[in-house]
């Protein structure tokens, strides 16, 4: 999907402010499985993973079946996902939350240059070459780039702020 096509699928809000990308891009990347959830639409996905308990599937391509190996046991994972459907055009948005023009690099709008998203996911259970997880906040079918294991020894910084939330309360 273009970005022209996709800002009109996304829908651009009066005020934003787009950008031309790129003729080509600078790296290639492997999809390595897909993510279902229960959602088809954008409006119906929840704003962030924390708002949803929906049980969703992480389905691996069965070539990286092995990859799994030595997550038994863990509780939590972060996925890190394509937002195919995301234009990636946008500098500024205006959050349908908020509406306030906020730069796209201060926001977790799936709209961005890159649109890789990532959730931190309680992992439910393993079959095979999927995992059941909660805590998703994409559309099904979306492609998955990575997984990697939650450490709440260094993933977590519960001292850390948003300037323009903090100010907003």
């Amino acid at each position: 999907m273009t970005s022209s096509s996709a800002g009109a699928a996304f829908g651009h809000r009066t005020g934003e402010v787009t950008i031309d990308l790129p003729e080509r891009p600078d790296a290639a990347l492997f999809f390595i499985g897909r993510l279902h959830t229960p959602w088809q639409e954008r409006s119906a996905c929840p704003k962030n993973g924390r708002e949803s308990d929906a049980l969703c599937t992480v389905e691996l391509d069965p070539r990286y079946q092995p990859a799994l190996e030595g997550l038994e046991g863990t509780t939590h994972l972060w996925l890190l996902y394509w937002m195919n459907l995301a234009p990636r055009d946008l500098l500024v948005q205006i959050p349908r939350h908020y509406g306030t023009g906020r730069g796209t690099f201060a926001l977790r709008s799936p709209a961005r240059p890159n649109p890789i998203a990532l959730s931190a996911v309680r992992l439910i259970a393993i079959n095979e070459a999927s995992l059941t997880v909660t805590g998703l906040d994409c559309l099904d079918g979306t492609p998955l780039l990575d997984i990697k294991p939650y450490f709440a020894s260094t993933d977590s910084h519960p001292e850390a702020l948003v300037g323009w939330r903090e100010a907003r309360r």
